[in-house]
């Protein structure tokens, strides 16, 4: 009965949040466009037209961001808001995890996971993020090629940042969204791993 139980529950559960969770999306997105709707005096016609209304809105944004003037107006108020401490803290944080969801397939992944020894010969999993640290950490590294590594800390998109000599790194033949989901749960809800080609030193 106990064991019948937990097995309808872990299969149930997964699905009613992630149902509930985009239907509370869905609402919240239809209360804001019904807002809009209202502050134009225009009726809503049907259930979800405040959602279509913010869906529309978007892809208009979307096309406008794809004008030289428009984006030059942005980027130009963008520059004047980052002048608040808080705010840039803030929406510089949101961009950077946004633009995770938003890379061009057509152009290469500067994602890349790797092993990184540690002192006790274990292994820790981590995430090359860019090959290049900024230049005021350059300056105050000892000489070598060092690459700034991302440990995922667990149930979070953030972690730390620790800088690494390329030749202390292994690359693994994993992509950032696999290994990613394994380090939220170490495993918990892992697939079964297909074959990969053999790991590599970064320097290789």
């Amino acid at each position: 009965m106990k064991q019948t139980l937990i097995r309808g529950l872990l299969n149930l559960l997964p699905m009613a949040l992630s149902l509930w969770l985009f239907w509370s999306l869905f609402a919240s997105l239809d209360e804001l466009g019904k807002l809009l709707l209202t502050l134009v005096h225009a009726p809503s016609l049907f259930p979800g037209a405040g959602f279509l209304l913010v869906v529309a809105l978007v892809f208009i944004a979307g096309l406008l961001f794809s004008v030289s003037p428009v984006v030059w107006l942005w980027g130009w108020i963008e520059r004047q808001l980052m002048r608040f401490p808080l705010f840039k803290s803030v929406y510089g944080s949101i961009r950077d995890i946004a633009s995770l969801m938003n890379r061009d397939p057509s152009k290469p992944k500067s994602q890349q996971t790797v092993l990184v020894r540690q002192a006790n010969g274990g292994y820790v999993v981590g995430f090359i993020m860019t090959d290049t640290p900024p230049q005021p950490l350059i300056d105050a590294l000892p000489e070598g090629d060092w690459v700034p590594v991302l440990f995922q800390l667990s149930y979070q998109m953030a972690g730390v940042t620790s800088l690494v000599k390329r030749e202390d790194l292994i690359k693994v033949d994993w992509s950032f969204e696999e290994a990613m989901r394994f380090n939220l749960t170490a495993g918990i809800s892992q697939s079964p791993v297909a074959d990969h080609e053999p790991h590599q030193k970064l320097g290789d």
